[in-house]
């Protein structure tokens, strides 16, 4: 139950991205997020790899920025906070983890899978993780981007859109509303 109470914190952990609120525009938090990527792994399901287990997908999207509730949100593009943004969240994962024993362990194993990126889960969470930050920049007409002077290049080099094992289709997507962002001007070229 402390676990259970402990996690609520993430509704208070506000990320960079933006979302309509009743007419007006507030940062999105990281509950949210959650929610809304597991969505995206459920509705995008058929771009998954073949072989892919999206239930798996889902619980990495559910605790994969569980540890933010102690070491913070990194905005992606903040060169300096990412320096120790691993350290931070291996520490804050240890804590967090900790008191659940061996389903800690297993919900610290998936975070720790999501992180690194290489089985079809992961790459499929992340895919959706990466994604849906750009369809709220475009929704908020690049509002963050312009505040943070962000060039289409380093969407598609922090995304990895270019080399990410994702979805042809998924990815024409991508870098077609990427350069319709830059038309539109709420992205650089």
């Amino acid at each position: 139950m402390d676990f259970l109470t402990t996690i609520e914190e993430m509704k208070t952990i506000y990320r960079q991205s933006l979302l309509k609120d009743n007419g007006s525009i507030r940062r999105e938090n990281d509950a949210e997020h959650s929610w809304h990527i597991c969505m995206y792994a459920l509705i995008l399901r058929e771009y998954a790899p073949k072989g892919t287990d999206i239930f798996k997908c889902i619980k990495m999207l559910l605790i994969h920025d569980l540890v933010e509730i102690y070491a913070g949100d990194t905005y992606l593009y903040d060169e300096k906070a990412n320096s120790d943004k691993r350290e931070r969240e291996e520490l804050s994962a240890q804590k967090l983890y900790s008191s659940l024993g061996e389903q800690g362990e297993e919900l610290k194993a998936l975070w720790l899978e999501f992180d690194e990126d290489k089985t079809l889960e992961a790459q499929f969470a992340n895919a959706c993780d990466r994604l849906q930050p750009i369809i709220l920049n475009y929704r908020s007409k690049g509002e963050k981007w312009k505040e943070n002077n962000i060039h289409v290049s380093q969407v598609i080099e922090k995304g990895r859109w270019n080399t990410r094992n994702v979805d042809e289709k998924v990815r024409q997507f991508v870098l077609r509303l990427l350069n319709e962002c830059v038309e539109k001007g709420y992205l650089l070229p």
